[in-house]
């Protein structure tokens, strides 16, 4: 059994150096992502593991087809951007990682609104600066909010439970309702009663041809004036330039963002200052905008459980063609 694993990091390696141990069996991991020129190192293995925020391109899975390698492992949940229509053109099996860990990606939620809410950016300024006033930055208190959780998954679920505990009023949209939380009576019937309703807005949902753009210029027109913005899912959930224009006419009182559109283009890199610019820029600049490079899954057991699932799954598919974690694309 020969497995190679892409993109792996330094602290990656004492997960893989576990699940080795555990199964008697060796990886072979490289620190390069896998693309169209990087796939010949998966020459004579039988099994791909990888993680990126690249695409999966046609182009790279008729290459690994060409390998005759049939089984790839994402250590990731989300598969927006793998081309679903060349997986099954070329056969291709893909398994994903659900759920590694719904706490890291709730908890950044929450600490990113406590930061917007207690002006944390306005304050270390301040301080920096020897100015110890209180003045204008009072603060917000998340028990008076009503939360608006869009997408209930095992992530939506734990925000919510976390954000209940503070006290908070929570209402939840989703095409596919939880049928505990329905009891509940958290779901609203539509998006247009939930940012009617909600002075916070999270966003949970995977991306999809169908949201695409979910948060633009209409939607932001139909929410309170001062709504807080949070998106630890996908950039092209919210248009950017429509959360600009939101910003700037004070329609979004503040936002914590842990992905852009276009993320690939700044994040988990080091960038020259002319690099830094566009949209980018204009959002780093802003004291009421908060900016994580994609870090909310970068926890110690999200991780863990990202390599270990990711070559479990592979392990499985190389012993009997199949996983539980295989990823299905119409």
């Amino acid at each position: 059994m020969k497995i190679i694993a892409y993109g792996i990091r330094e602290d990656e390696l004492p997960y893989v150096k576990e699940w080795e141990n555990d199964n008697q069996i060796k990886i072979e991991t490289v620190p390069d992502l896998l693309d169209e020129k990087t796939v010949q190192l998966a020459a004579n293995h039988d099994a791909i593991v990888a993680y990126q925020q690249k695409d999966y391109t046609p182009e790279l899975i008729k290459k690994i087809r060409d390998l005759n390698i049939k089984y790839l492992s994402i250590r990731n949940t989300g598969v927006d951007n793998v081309d679903g229509d060349a997986v099954n053109q070329y056969g291709l099996i893909v398994t994903n990682v659900p759920s590694y860990s719904p706490s890291a990606v709730a908890e950044l939620s929450i600490a990113k609104l406590l930061e917007l809410f207690r002006k944390t950016p306005q304050f270390n300024r301040k301080m920096k600066n020897n100015d110890f006033t209180w003045e204008p930055d009072i603060s917000k208190e998340i028990r008076t909010q009503t939360i608006g959780v869009i997408g209930t998954g095992r992530i939506g679920q734990t925000a919510i439970k976390i954000f209940k505990a503070f006290g908070a009023k929570v209402i939840g949209y989703d095409i596919y309702q939880n049928p505990t939380l329905k009891e509940e009576g958290i779901y609203v019937d539509t998006l247009e009663e939930l940012y009617a309703k909600s002075t916070v807005i999270t966003i949970h949902s995977p991306a999809t041809e169908d949201n695409y753009h979910l948060l633009d210029d209409e939607a932001f027109n139909k929410m309170q004036d001062g709504v807080h913005i949070l998106n630890m899912a996908r950039g092209t959930l919210i248009d950017t330039n429509a959360l600009i224009r939101a910003l700037d006419s004070g329609k979004v009182a503040g936002a914590a963002l842990d992905t852009l559109e276009n993320e690939t283009d700044y994040f988990n890199r080091k960038l020259k200052e002319s690099q830094v610019n566009g949209t980018f820029k204009n959002l780093l600049q802003r004291e009421n905008v908060l900016i994580t490079p994609h870090t909310a899954f970068y926890t110690e057991p999200a991780v863990r459980n990202m390599v270990i699932d990711a070559l479990n799954a592979s392990k499985d598919l190389i012993e009997t063609g199949h996983s539980d974690k295989e990823v299905k694309f119409k």
